[in-house]
């Protein structure tokens, strides 16, 4: 244990305005001649957490690599630096926060940061979904926004999402020149910090969230499903009830193991619907009481999720790509007018719904940081269950709108005598069946991911799964239509692989789809069957390719 890095710890130590994370690291220095707290300690002051297009996120505890007071000062400090370069020193920043350990907190630093620093600030009334936050941003002139929240990472987890006056997630060069400004805060003692001074909102501008959801739905259109609902323990079950109460919709039958807020997520592993066991209890909820849909949100609520009885009569989670694609075709119908945007790892299928209706279509990188971006945006979607379907209230992925139209889908359809998997099977027929799956590892150590993507690019693979590669992109360098991003893309004979590093999580991910061409209904099964056999070889193939 060097010297330097005890005296780094206490003057950390000496700056922490925390007793908690105080207390964490004074134990660990006074303990560092043990190997095991010596290695933590390391750890803990290897370097900073970084601020990215995606703010900050991390595990919760003492330290320059941890979430902590500290670190959401000097992330506030250099927002206010930036903003104040910018012109925009008398400006208004709004916070908001979710449910998760110590995000009131960090909302109640931001705001004295801000207004210690000339600004002026306000805060959410209490814990609410991300969206609110992304609508109150336009809604009252704000020149910047601030969400604590890490979404639907591990219950230890926290994180710090930033937006700009436009009501967007912060892009290049945006993020880096604010990661300049937290870089160059040399003391937190230097950072003013007033015990008041700042707003905390009522409940108006939640109204006016409410108000805005009646333009995601057609006025006088059916409104009839049964839906079970499960908040994930996050925030979203009172906004998304009022919400439906609102448009008229049957009261959802709550997962009520689940209903509440609960920081420590008690019945999943991973508070994610997209996660193995995350919707047990909405199924067994739903076989209890035969909804018609199930819908969830993540702890934040900007993402939703949506499930349906198979006709094998079991409960099953919809892919978000055809979450995506349900949505896109329920709008078409709607008659909307302008642009559908899907990030690169998103299915194909939207590219075809739109040409077929003769509504313009993008691409972009990942994230509704750039989603939101794209000009004359009518819908987007991201196939990680997140769909922004009124661009014009909230320029971010939004659970609760995207719940309540998927909700007047399935009473559309309920009317017509259809269902949700009728309507998935009229567009395979129309486009062709568009298969998805995910190859997604999780990893302690970063360098497997590092690793497997040099391994990828020195020897890149020839074929998968028997599918020739016909092309394949490093879009480290960009295409025509994308600025660069850490991503490789094949193309293969009906098929597309993009393979990259998770921007939020310790995971390397790769998308893969397939096109099967369908003729007839009788030929469903069928093209179903050759599209799984397709997705397990191309996954099998490369995950050796990658040694992962």
């Amino acid at each position: 244990m060097t010297q330097d890095l005890i005296a780094r710890a206490e003057a950390w130590l000496a700056e922490d305005p925390d007793s908690e994370t105080r207390e964490e690291l004074a134990k660990l220095i006074e303990s560092s001649a043990d190997a095991e707290h010596a290695a933590e300690l390391a750890a803990r002051f290897s370097g900073t957490l970084q601020f990215g297009t995606a703010g900050l996120r991390g595990e919760l505890g003492a330290g320059p690599m941890r979430m902590n007071r500290s670190v959401v000062i000097r992330a506030a400090a250099g927002l206010a630096a930036y903003l104040k370069a910018k012109g925009q020193g008398d400006g208004l920043v709004v916070i908001g926060y979710d449910a998760r350990y110590k995000s009131a907190d960090f909302a109640r630093d931001t705001a004295a940061v801000m207004v210690g620093a000339g600004l002026r600030a306000t805060v959410l009334p209490r814990p609410l979904p991300t969206p609110v936050l992304a609508y109150a941003i336009r809604h009252l002139g704000a020149v910047a926004g601030v969400e604590v929240t890490a979404s639907h990472n591990p219950p230890r987890d926290n994180g710090y999402k930033v937006y700009l006056g436009d009501g967007s997630q912060i892009v290049p060069p945006s993020d880096a020149e604010i990661a300049a400004e937290i870089d160059a805060v040399a003391s937190l003692h230097d950072v003013p910090r007033p015990e008041s001074g700042w707003e905390v909102l009522g409940e108006e501008v939640l109204d006016a969230y409410l108000a805005r959801t009646d333009a995601v739905l057609t006025e006088g259109s059916p409104r009839t499903a049964n839906v079970v609902y499960t908040a994930m323990h996050g925030v979203g079950k009172d906004v998304l009830l009022a919400a439906f109460a609102r448009a008229g919709f049957p009261e959802p039958v709550l997962v009520a193991e689940q209903a509440e807020p609960d920081p420590a997520f008690p019945t999943v592993a991973f508070p994610n619907p997209e996660e193995p066991g995350a919707m047990d209890l909405a199924f067994a909820t739903a076989r209890r009481t035969d909804p018609d849909i199930v819908l969830a949100n993540d702890p934040d609520a900007d993402r939703c999720a949506a499930a349906v009885k198979g006709r094998d009569g079991e409960w099953r989670m919809l892919r978000g790509d055809e979450v995506g694609a349900l949505l896109a075709a329920h709008l078409v119908t709607k008659g909307v007018t302008g642009v559908f945007a899907e990030s690169i790892v998103s299915s194909s299928l939207l590219g075809r719904i739109a040409e077929a209706a003769g509504l313009g279509y993008e691409e972009t990188l990942t994230g509704f940081k750039w989603i939101a971006r794209v000009d004359g945006l009518r819908y987007g979607y991201e196939e990680a269950l997140g769909y922004c379907v009124d661009p014009e209230g909230v320029r971010d992925k939004d659970g609760i709108t995207a719940a309540l139209v998927f909700a007047e889908l399935a009473s559309v359809l309920k009317e017509q005598g259809r269902t949700v998997l009728d309507l998935l099977d009229e567009l395979a027929l129309a486009h062709g069946l568009h298969a998805t799956d995910q190859l997604s590892v999780r990893v302690e150590d970063l360098t497997v991911i590092s690793d497997a993507m040099a391994r990828l690019r020195e020897q890149p693979p020839t074929a998968l799964a028997g599918l020739a590669v016909t092309r394949a992109e490093d879009l480290t360098e960009g295409t025509e239509q994308l600025p660069p991003t850490d991503g490789l893309r094949y193309y293969l004979e009906g098929a597309r692989v993009i393979v990259r590093p998770s921007g939020t999580e310790p995971k390397l991910k790769c998308y893969l789809e397939v096109v099967v061409p369908v003729g007839s209904a009788d030929e469903l099964e069928a093209a179903r069957t050759k599209g799984a056999e397709l997705l397990a070889g191309i996954k099998k193939d490369l995950a050796a390719a990658a040694g992962i």
